[in-house]
Formats: C-alpha cells, structure tokens, sequence
C-alpha cells in the first residue's frame, strides 16, 4: 500500500488507540504509550495523536477509520484476548469491510504453545484474524497480531506489545529521526517566555517548548528544541543561546544533544 508519505524526505506519522475500558476506568494504569512514543521517535517515526476508546464497537471502528486516514501508521493496543469483551479484531475488520474468522496460520502458531485439548472456542478467539491482514508474530504467548495495510493490532499486555512492536518494525517505512537540543535555564519559565516566542517565530519549522522544575530552592526552565533537519536545529538553537545572552540571563547551559 502506498501512503501520502512515500516520498524519501517525508514526515512518517502515526496514531496510537489505545482500547479497553479498564483503561478509562482508571482500574488498569495505561503502561504501553510512553513506551511506544519513545520507540517510534527513535526509529524515525512522529507519533502526532492518541486516543483512549472504550470497548464499544462503534468507538473503535470510528477512531480507526479516523486515524488510518490523517497518518501513516496506526497503532493499537488492547481488546485481542480470549474473552466476550475482547472486539478489537472485529471491529477492524469493520472498519475496513472486510471478513474475519479463524485463521489457520494463527492456529498452527497457537499449537506450539497449546495442545489441541486447551485450543478452547475462547482461545480460538485469539486466532481470528480479518482477512487481508499480516500477522504479527507474538513470541511470548503466541497469539498473534496482525497488520491490515497500515493499521497494526498488538495486544494490551506491556511485555507482548513490545514484542509485537519489534516484530513488526522492519516492516514500517521509516523517517528521519527527531533531533532534540535541550538548555537548561536557572530562570521562571514565565521570564524566559517571551524571548522564546521571538525564537519561534523566526523558526517556525522547528518545533520548541519550555518546561519549568524546581531544584535546590529555585526556579528554572528547559529549553527543547527538536528537528529533522540538523542545520535548521542548530540554527535555532544558536539563536536561542543568543537570545538568552541579550536577555542578561545569569545562568544557561547546554545539557545534552540527542
């Protein structure tokens, strides 16, 4: 499938949803879009939105076909175990019109962990996959997951959803990696604020934000700028140090590089 994106220079995106309603009742704490956040801005790929859905039909299939739609990728996590509740399949084959049943690739898969007396008709649920769609290999329980053209369906468990995430990633179509300039101010953000703005305005493809701590008694703020392209990184970044100068700030740093 070719997306919007195919070019060698283009922005990947993704969209993450993330499903279950364990997750909006606050019983289960979300552990798995911190974790592939970081993963996709390390190989290149600019998660811009997440949401939290129930386990509702109707919410799944529509934050589906809304995602799939604006970004490169979509990522989503919960909703593809053994139990009634467990829709995640079925509605993304909804979403996408097509089929879904028991998949003999993903039995066979599900064999070498299970004899055939504990393939129950729940387990069974695990192997439906719509039709269409690449599995996703699952190491660790083997219950697959799948990819139907960009939209990839991993599980909610944190250790599984890694290992899904690895198995599917030479697959994905990378970009350039984020790169990131971080200055550590020992001044309130809100000082710092204006000249920052003026910063921004001048560069306004390079993304930058301010985020106040508090240490040893006192007040500060980091500065991170972050790009695609290095020149215009440095540019910016440049530009910021000097503006800091010309503010009479006392204390500035550069912290790291990434």
């Amino acid at each position: 499938m070719e997306h919007k994106t195919d070019r060698p220079d283009a922005e990947v995106t993704a969209g993450v949803i993330v499903i279950g309603d364990e997750i909006l009742s606050g019983r289960t704490k979300d552990a798995n879009i911190a974790y592939i956040a970081a993963y996709l801005t390390e190989i290149g790929i600019r998660l811009k939105e997440v949401r939290i859905v129930a386990d509702e039909e109707d919410e799944i299939v529509g934050a589906v076909n809304a995602l799939r739609a604006a970004y490169t990728y979509v990522f989503t996590t919960g909703g593809i175990g053994p139990t009634h509740d467990d829709i995640t399949a079925d509605s993304v084959a909804k979403a996408f019109g097509v089929p879904i049943d028991v998949d003999e690739r993903a039995v066979a898969l599900m064999r070498q962990r299970f004899d055939p007396s504990r393939l129950t008709e729940a387990r069974l649920r695990m192997a439906r996959i719509p039709e269409g769609a690449e599995l996703v290999d699952n190491p660790v329980s083997m219950a697959p997951g799948f990819m139907l053209e960009n939209v990839v369906v991993m599980a909610g468990v944190p250790r599984i959803m890694q290992v899904m995430l690895d198995a599917v990633t030479p697959r994905l179509r990378k970009g350039r990696k984020m790169l990131s300039r971080t200055v550590r101010v020992d001044q309130p953000e809100g000082d710092v604020a204006p000249g920052l703005r003026r910063v921004q305005d001048a560069f306004p493809d390079v993304q930058m934000g301010s985020y106040p701590f508090f240490e040893e008694g006192r007040l500060g703020t980091r500065l991170v700028l972050r790009s695609i392209e290095i020149g215009r990184l440095e540019d910016a970044l440049q530009a910021a140090l000097r503006m800091l100068e010309e503010e009479k700030f006392p204390s500035f740093e550069l912290i790291d590089e990434t």
